[in-house]
C-alpha cells in the first residue's frame, strides 16, 4: 500500500492524517490487523530500528517496549531466573525458556511495568505463539515484527476485540540516505543516522581499571542502541542483557541520571524477597500489582504514596513497611551495572549518582571541558569507562 489514512495525528483534533512514501513507492510495512495511529507508527518505526540494530550487534533476538517515542526498556533474549520471571509476572508462561523472542519481550516489558502500560512492541524476530500469549494478556497498543507464525497471528487477532494493531515490517528495507521532517511549515533535511554501534566502539578505555568483561560490553551495546532511539537528553542503565532504567528527554543530564537511576533502583528492589513475597489476594490484577509495587517501594521516601490505600482490597494481610535503611542496604550490594549516555557528562555528579545504583561500567562520548573530573570520579570508584567518541541525540 502506498498511503495509509490514520485515525488522527498526535491529537484527535489533528485531522486528516496519513503516512506515505515521498517517492510514491510502497510502504515498508503491512497492516495485518487494526488501524494505526500517528504515535503508534512513530513508536513502531523507531522501535523496529532499535531491535534490528541490537540483533545485528549481538546476534540475539531483541525486543523493546515503546511509549511516546522513547523505549521504556530494551532487551535481548536470554533465559530468565525464577526470581526474574516472578518479578516480571511471567512465571506462569509455558515454554518461555524455549523462546528467545518471548524472553526478550518478557524482560523489556517487565523492567518498568508502570511505564510499559499501553506500550507499542517491536520484535527483531518472528513472533511465535509463546510471545503472542505473553503480549495478549498485557495492555498494549500494537506490535511490529518481521513476521508471525500462524498460531501467533491468530492469538494476537483476538486482542482488543479483534482490533489489536499488528504490523509486519519488511526486514530488508533500508531508509534513504537523506531524511526530512516539517516543523511549523519549515522543512528540515539531514542525513539519516546510520551510525553502526558495534564492539569496536568500546575499545578506548580511559580509566585505570581496564577490565571490561564480555557481558558488560553486551550491556553497553544494548544501552547505546536504545539511546540512539530515545528522546534526548538521555542516559540508560543496563544489566544482564537489558536496560533497567532509562532517563529520557530531560534538559539537564544529571536529571536524566537521577531519573534513570531511580528506575534502575526500582527494578533491583522488585527482585527482593520483600516485594516478591507480598501477600496478594487471589485474583489481584497485574496492573493493580504494578501500581501498588511502585508505591510500596516509594512509601518511606515519599509519604504521599501512603495516601488512600485500601489494604484489604489488595492483600490478605497488611504488608510490612519497606524501610529506607532496608532498601539502602540492598542497593549497596548491587554491582556490575552499566551506564551509557547519549552525550558527554559535564559534571562528576552523574558518576556519583550512578555509583549509588551499582554502576561499574560507563560508556560516553567524552569531550567535556571537565572530562578530567569525571575520569577522576570513575577512578575513585574503580569503574571502567569507555569513550565511544560519538553523540546520539535523537529528536
Amino acid at each position: 500500500m502506498k498511503q495509509i489514512e490514520l485515525k488522527y495525528g498526535c491529537n484527535p483534533n489533528q485531522k486528516p492524517a496519513f503516512v506515505s512514501m515521498k517517492d510514491d513507492s510502497e510502504l515498508p510495512f503491512e497492516v495485518l490487523n487494526g488501524r494505526p495511529g500517528y504515535i503508534n507508527l512513530l513508536d513502531a518505526l523507531n522501535g523496529w530500528q532499535l531491535v534490528k540494530e541490537i540483533h545485528e550487534a549481538t546476534g540475539k533476538a531483541a525486543a523493546t517496549s515503546f511509549k511516546h517515542v522513547s523505549p521504556t526498556s530494551a532487551a535481548i533474549g536470554r533465559k530468565m531466573s525464577d526470581r526474574l520471571k516472578k518479578a516480571c509476572f511471567v512465571d506462569d508462561i509455558e515454554g518461555l525458556d524455549d523462546s528467545e523472542i518471548a524472553t526478550a519481550y518478557a524482560r523489556a516489558r517487565g523492567t518498568d511495568r508502570m511505564s510499559s502500560f499501553g506500550d507499542f512492541i517491536s520484535l527483531s524476530d518472528v513472533c511465535d505463539a509463546t510471545c503472542a500469549r505473553l503480549i495478549k494478556r498485557e495492555v498494549s497498543d500494537g506490535v511490529i515484527a518481521p513476521g508471525y507464525t500462524e498460531e501467533a497471528l491468530e492469538i494476537l487477532k483476538q486482542k482488543k476485540k479483534g482490533n489489536y494493531l499488528i504490523l509486519q515490517i519488511d526486514p530488508a528495507y533500508e531508509a534513504p540516505e537523506m531524511e526530512e521532517k516539517q516543523v511549523f511549515g519549515v522543512t528540515f533535511t539531514q542525513k539519516h543516522n546510520d551510525l553502526k554501534i558495534e564492539p569496536s566502539c568500546l575499545e578506548n578505555i580511559v580509566t585505570e581499571n581496564k577490565e571490561l568483561p564480555d557481558e558488560a560490553k553486551e550491556d553497553m551495546l544494548i544501552a547505546l542502541i536504545a539511546l540512539k532511539y530515545t528522546q534526548s537528553n538521555s542516559v540508560a542503565f543496563a544489566y544482564d542483557g537489558q536496560t533497567i532504567g532509562i532517563g529520557a528527554g530531560q534538559q539537564s543530564r544529571v536529571h536524566c541520571t537521577r531519573l534513570a537511576g531511580s528506575k534502575a533502583d526500582n527494578w533491583q528492589l522488585r527482585l527482593t524477597d520483600k516485594v516478591l513475597n507480598l501477600p496478594w489476594k487471589a485474583g489481584t490484577r497485574r496492573p493493580n500489582k504494578d501500581n501498588f509495587i511502585d508505591r510500596y517501594i516509594a512509601m518511606e521516601d515519599t509519604p504521599e504514596a501512603n495516601v488512600d490505600i485500601d489494604w484489604t482490597e489488595l492483600f490478605e494481610t497488611k504488608p510490612e513497611p519497606f524501610t529506607l535503611e532496608e532498601k539502602r542496604q540492598l542497593l549497596d550490594k548491587v554491582d556490575g551495572v552499566t551506564l551509557a549516555s547519549d552525550a558527554f557528562f559535564p559534571f562528576a555528579d552523574n558518576i556519583d549518582r550512578a555509583k549509588a545504583s551499582g554502576a561499574k561500567y560507563i560508556v560516553q562520548p567524552g569531550g567535556s571541558t571537565r572530562d578530567d573530573l569525571v575520569l577522576e570520579a570513575c577512578n575513585k570508584y574503580g569503574m571502567v569507562m569507555c569513550y565511544n567518541g560519538f553523540r546520539l541525540f535523537h529528536h
